[in-house]
C-alpha cells in the first residue's frame, strides 16, 4: 500500500514521464512497469509508514533482493547498480528529499503520474544489514519506518560530492638560488608527499606567503586531495597489559568469539575496578586483526574522556568519535568515514547505532545497565537492546559490560542466553572499599547542616592525608524547592507541574524540565510578605557551601550539568581531578560514571534514598546501580577506600546489599519480585502517553482510547490517569499502562488497538515499548 503522511494526506503525484531509454535486455523489471523504465519505492526520512512509489531516470539498474532483504549483487559491468538502501534525490511537494530504494514499487498509482527521482553520484547505499536494522526497530518499536531511516541519514551532506583540498607536491621545476625559507620548504617536500599550504608553512617553519611565492614560480605543483584524509588506523599491537587471570579467562572467550565471525552475546560482568575495559580491548584487538570494524557505545560521551585517553594509550591512536556535540563537518567526516570502512573504531553515542558500518564485527555495550541509553524521545528505543538485535543481523559478537548488570541482562547471563564472563576481584593490589552506613536518624547534626559529623570527619582526616574525597548527591542547583515561609507559597513553573529549583549563584529558579527561570522575588507573590522565602532541602551548591565552610582552605570543584558548560568543561574537571589539582568533588551522578581517581580514598553519599520514586519498578534496582558505582570510585589505587552513606532508612535491602556486598542477593530478591509481578523481564509493558495544549482534548481523548482497548487474556490496561508531571512544557499529559504476559506480541496489539481510534490532530500520543521512565 502506498504510504500516507501523519496526518492522512496523500503526497501530491508528479506527472513527469520518463523519457525513452534504449532498451536493455539485462534490466531487472518489476511487475507494472514497461520494460522502458524502472519503478522503485523509496523511503523519505519523515514520518512515513512505507515508501513511495518513483520512477528511476533512464539508465542500467538492479532493483531487487531476496527474502531477507539483502541486496543481490550487481551483474551490470560498467552500470549503475540500484539496489535496495541506494540513496537517491526524491521530489516531494515542491522540495526535493534524500531518501533511499526500500523495495518495488506497489504498483498503486499509474506509472504516468509517478515522479522521478535520481540516484546520488557514485551509487551510495545503505548496507542491506543496516536496511533491515531500520525495518525490525520500526517494527519494534511501532515507530514510522521514515522516522527510523532518519537516524541514519543524520549527516546527509555526507553523500554530496567531495570538495577537494588545495595541495601541492614538489615539481621538476627548481629554482636556483632559493632562499632559506624557500630552501627549508623544498627540503621538506623533496619525499614527493602532497600537502596542503597550511601544513607546509607550519612544518617548515615559513609563512604562507612562502609557500604561495613558490607555487607561483612553478616550484610546487598542485595535487588536490580529498576533503578528508583517512582517520588515524589503530594498532592492535601498539600496547599490551599484563592481565590477571580472570581476564585473561575472559579476553580469550571473546577473542574466539570475534574469531568465529558470528552472532554471540557476553555479559562481561566484574565488579568497579577490576579492568572491564581492558578486557573488552582485547576483543577489539582481534576484530582489528581480521579487518572488521568496531563500535562502542558509550552512555555519556562527554564523560568519557578516561576510556578515549585509555583507547590511545592500547592503540596508538583514538577512536572515530559519534555524538551530539560535533561540528557538521566532523559529523560528516565520522559518517562518510564508517560508509567506507575506513573508521575502523568508532565510540558513540546511542545514535551510532544506526551509523553505516561497511563491515561491523564487533559491538560493544559500556556500561550497559546505564539509562543514558534510553531514547525517550521521537523513536523511543532502548540502544542496549537495539544493539544485540544490530549483532544478530550483522551476525557479529556483542559484549555488554557492566558492574551493575540491569536485571533483565543479568536474567539472560542466568539462564545461558547471554554467556557469562566474571570479573571478580579488583585489578592489581587495589581492593574494594568499606561501605558503611551512618543512620540519619541518630546523626542530626546542627540544624541546616547536611553533612553529618561522622562524614565531616572522615574529610578532615582524608584532607590531613593529602587524598582526594567524592560527594555525591544526586540533586542539581541549591536547593530543589522555594517555599514561603510566612503563608507556605510555593515556587511552581509556569509551564510544568514541578517546583522551580534555586540556583543561588546566578539568583534564578529554573524549572529542569523546560528550561524556564526567574529572579528569585524579594516578596511573596501570593502574601507580599518580603525576604519571607526559604530554601527547603540540599542541592551541590548547597552542600559545596556548607563544606566550603567548614574547610576553607580546600579545593573544591561541582560537577553537575549546570556547573560544567559542555563536554570539553565536563572533560576539564575530570582531568583536573585526575592530576589532583582538585581536593574534593562534588556532584551529581555525572561523578559516577566509571572515572578512575587513584588518589580518591574517601566517597561520601549525601541523601542515599532519594531515588526511591515507588511508582517505577525499576526503582530499587537503579538506587543500588547508582549508589554501587559511586562506591565503586574510592580505592581504585594501592590505598584502601572508604564509602560513608547517609540514610534515614539503613534497613532498606539497597542498603544492607550495598554494605554486605551482596550484589547477587540483591538480584535474585529483585528477580523473585519482578517475577511475582510479571514485570519485565518477565512480563511486558508498553506506555501511552497522550499530551497536547488542550487538557480537556486530551484528557478525552484518553478515556476513549481506553474504552476501545480489546479484551485480551494475560493482558491489562491500567489507566488513563494523570502522568506523574500531568503538565510538562505546557502540555498536559495523561498515561495508558499495557501489562502483557511474556508470550503476548504486544506490538500487534497495539497496532490493532490503535488503528480503531482516531486520536484529534491537536494530541499527541506517543508509544513507548519497554517504558524505563514513568514520569
Amino acid at each position: 500500500m502506498t504510504s500516507t503522511l501523519k496526518n492522512g494526506a496523500r503526497p501530491k503525484p508528479g506527472r513527469q514521464v520518463a523519457k525513452d531509454a534504449p532498451e536493455d535486455e539485462s534490466v531487472d523489471r518489476l511487475p507494472g512497469c514497461d520494460r522502458l523504465t524502472t519503478c522503485v519505492g523509496v523511503l523519505l526520512p519523515l514520518p512515513l509508514t512505507g515508501p513511495y512509489d518513483y520512477l528511476l531516470a533512464p539508465g542500467r539498474y538492479l532493483v531487487g533482493g531476496n527474502a531477507a532483504g539483502r541486496e543481490a549483487p550487481s551483474y551490470l559491468a560498467g552500470g549503475n547498480a540500484a539496489g535496495r538502501g541506494a540513496l537517491v534525490r526524491a521530489p516531494l511537494g515542491k522540495r526535493e528529499v534524500l531518501g533511499a530504494i526500500w523495495r518495488g514499487a506497489a504498483g498503486e498509482v499509474a506509472q504516468e503520474k509517478l515522479r522521478r527521482a535520481v540516484l546520488l553520484p557514485g551509487n551510495p547505499r545503505l548496507p542491506a544489514p543496516l536496511c533491515d536494522f531500520i525495518d525490525w526497530v520500526a517494527h519494534y518499536t511501532l515507530a514510522p519506518q521514515g522516522t527510523v531511516l532518519a537516524l541514519s541519514l543524520r549527516a546527509s551532506e555526507a553523500f554530496e560530492a567531495e570538495k577537494p583540498r588545495l595541495a601541492f607536491r614538489l615539481s621538476a621545476t627548481q629554482p636556483e638560488k632559493p632562499t632559506p625559507a624557500r630552501a627549508r620548504v623544498l627540503a621538506l617536500m623533496k619525499d614527493g608527499l602532497a600537502r596542503t599550504p597550511a601544513e607546509i608553512a607550519e612544518h617548515a617553519g615559513v609563512t604562507p606567503s612562502v609557500v604561495k611565492g613558490l607555487a607561483k614560480l612553478g616550484a610546487l605543483e598542485a595535487a588536490p586531495l580529498r576533503e578528508f584524509s583517512a582517520p588515524p588506523q589503530p594498532d592492535p599491537a601498539f600496547d599490551h597489559v599484563t592481565l590477571s587471570p580472570d581476564q585473561a579467562h575472559a579476553a580469550a572467550h571473546l577473542r574466539e568469539a570475534v574469531k568465529r565471525r558470528e552472532f554471540s552475546a557476553h555479559l562481561l560482568d566484574g565488579v568497579t575496578g577490576s579492568g572491564k575495559t581492558e578486557t573488552y580491548f582485547e576483543a577489539i584487538a582481534e576484530a582489528l586483526a581480521v579487518d572488521k570494524q568496531i563500535l562502542i557505545l558509550l552512555p555519556e560521551i562527554a564523560l568519557t574522556v578516561q576510556f578515549l585517553d585509555r583507547f590511545d594509550a592500547r592503540f596508538g591512536c583514538r577512536p572515530v568519535e559519534w555524538h551530539s556535540d560535533l561540528t557538521q563537518r566532523q559529523r560528516k567526516r565520522a559518517y562518510r568515514a564508517a560508509m567506507e570502512g575506513t573508521a575502523r573504531v568508532i565510540a558513540g553515542a546511542r545514535s551510532a547505532l544506526f551509523l553505516p558500518f561497511l563491515n561491523l564485527g564487533l559491538i560493544v555495550v559500556d556500561e550497559e545497565h546505564e539509562q543514558a541509553y534510553k531514547q525517550e524521545e521521537g523513536v523511543i528505543y532502548h540502544a542496549r537492546d537495539m544493539a544485540v538485535v544490530r549483532a544478530r543481523i550483522e551476525n557479529c559478537p556483542i559484549v555488554l559490560a557492566s558492574a551493575t548488570p540491569s536485571l533483565e541482562t543479568y536474567v539472560n547471563a542466568k539462564s545461558g542466553r547471554y554467556r557469562w564472563l566474571k570479573l571478580s576481584t579488583r585489578y592489581g593490589a587495589a581492593e574494594m572499599p568499606d561501605v558503611r552506613l551512618i543512620d540519619m536518624r541518630s546523626e542530626r547534626g546542627e540544624p541546616g547542616s547536611y553533612i553529618s559529623p561522622p562524614l565531616r570527619e572522615a574529610l578532615a582526616q582524608t584532607l590531613d592525608s593529602g587524598e582526594q574525597a567524592l560527594l555525591f548527591l544526586n540533586r542539581r542547583g541549591y536547593a530543589p524547592l522555594t517555599l514561603c515561609g510566612a503563608c507556605g507559597y510555593k515556587e511552581v513553573c509556569a509551564n510544568c507541574s514541578a517546583w522551580l529549583v534555586e540556583h543561588r549563584a546566578r539568583n534564578r529558579l529554573v524549572c529542569h524540565h523546560c528550561g524556564f527561570e526567574r529572579k528569585v522575588p524579594n516578596s511573596c507573590p501570593q502574601c507580599q510578605t518580603e525576604k519571607s522565602f526559604i530554601a527547603c532541602g540540599p542541592g551541590v551548591e548547597r552542600v559545596a557551601e556548607e563544606f566550603c565552610a567548614v574547610f576553607p582552605s580546600a579545593r573544591v570543584a561541582i560537577a553537575s550539568s549546570d556547573t560544567l558548560a559542555g563536554p570539553k568543561e565536563t572533560q576539564g574537571a575530570i582531568r583536573a581531578m585526575a592530576r589532583c589539582e582538585i581536593d574534593v568533588l562534588i556532584g551529581t551522578q555525572i561523578v559516577a560514571k566509571g572515572h578512575h581517581f587513584p588518589q580518591l580514598t574517601l566517597a561520601g553519599v549525601i541523601d542515599a534514598d532519594l531515588g526511591g520514586f515507588g511508582g517505577d519498578p525499576r526503582a530499587a534496582e537503579r538506587s543500588f546501580q547508582l549508589l554501587h558505582q559511586v562506591a565503586g570510585r574510592a580505592g581504585r589505587a594501592e590505598k584502601h577506600g572508604l564509602v560513608l552513606i547517609q540514610t534515614h532508612n539503613p534497613d532498606d535491602p539497597v542498603m544492607r546489599a550495598l554494605v554486605s556486598g551482596g550484589r547477587d542477593d540483591f538480584l535474585e530478591a529483585e528477580t523473585k519480585n519482578r517475577k511475582r509481578a510479571k514485570l519485565p523481564p518477565f512480563g511486558r509493558l508498553a506506555a501511552l502517553i497522550l499530551s497536547g495544549s488542550d487538557g480537556d482534548a486530551v484528557r478525552a481523548s484518553a478515556r476513549k482510547l481506553a474504552a476501545a482497548a480489546p479484551k485480551t487474556k494475560g493482558l491489562t490496561v491500567w489507566g488513563p490517569a494523570p502522568a506523574f508531571y500531568q503538565l510538562l512544557r505546557g502540555k498536559t499529559r495523561e498515561r495508558l499502562l499495557v501489562q502483557a504476559e511474556k508470550n503476548i506480541d504486544i506490538q500487534a496489539y497495539l497496532r490493532a488497538w490503535l488503528a480503531k481510534v482516531k486520536i484529534p490532530s491537536s494530541v499527541r500520543l506517543t508509544v513507548d515499548i519497554d517504558p524505563m521512565s514513568f514520569f
